[in-house]
């Protein structure tokens, strides 16, 4: 029988290559021990940005992913993968995503996300007003803390703790309360901070023992003074922003 050949197929899959970096030049890639590669003639870089896609291509043959670190955070640069698998796999894509089958389907999984979205906002809010555990005399504040935390940290793509599966929901609300505190209650913002290796760290530590600090007198129900770095920070949000 004859073996028909898959559509959109690359060259003969090799084993997985770890990512590579940007190399010198455009057309050029840097491999993790240094080593500089010239990408292949036929290939081309498709960008990041279209998941559907990427995933795709990568599936379909040879293909180098480029990734880039800055500080601590690791950004994509794109796949280099055979210019024709790209332009087949993107075409058979387009016409997919053409048909009313594929509107559905995908306001279907945009209902899906919106309400696991909105769920996971109730949780964290949830969360978030249990780390605090103030006194049922500054039960007003303890919600409206809660919900201008979660409205900043929790919506998609904020890139906050909040939005980290890395540790538990209880220490994300507590993290991000005290992030928020941090900017907002405190000079961190706009404190020159020398930079030298771990001193930022020291003097976030530093503030975030204050933060508990304060944290500490709505728990116990004590009289809030009016110059208190919490009140006055909730005084001046209006509004909570919906991201």
């Amino acid at each position: 029988m004859t073996k028909m050949s898959r559509p959109c197929q690359g060259t003969t899959r090799l084993m997985s290559l770890p990512p590579f970096s940007p190399g010198p030049s455009s057309r050029t890639v840097r491999t993790p021990a240094g080593k500089v590669l010239l990408v292949p003639a036929d290939w081309v870089l498709l960008p990041p940005g279209d998941a559907g896609l990427t995933r795709r291509v990568k599936a379909a043959g040879d293909h180098w992913v480029v990734q880039e670190k800055i500080g601590r955070r690791l950004f994509s640069r794109g796949v280099w993968a055979a210019a024709a698998t790209v332009d087949c796999i993107r075409a058979g894509l387009d016409a997919e995503r053409s048909t009313d089958a594929y509107a559905k389907k995908q306001e279907s999984a945009v209902r899906r996300r919106e309400q696991v979205q909105e769920e996971y906002v109730e949780d964290f809010q949830a969360a978030i007003e249990v780390f605090l555990r103030f006194h049922d005399g500054h039960e007003v504040v303890s919600k409206r803390l809660a919900l201008i935390v979660a409205a900043h940290a929790a919506p998609v793509g904020s890139g906050t703790v909040a939005r980290t599966k890395r540790i538990p929901i209880e220490r994300r609300a507590e993290a991000a309360v005290i992030a928020w505190m941090r900017h907002q209650t405190t000079a961190y913002d706009s404190m020159p901070i020398p930079r030298v290796k771990g001193k930022r760290r020291e003097v976030r530590q530093m503030l975030a023992q204050h933060s508990h600090a304060v944290l500490q007198c709505y728990r116990r129900g004590d009289p809030i003074p009016a110059n208190c770095p919490l009140k006055l920070a909730l005084g001046a949000e209006s509004t909570v922003e919906k991201h």
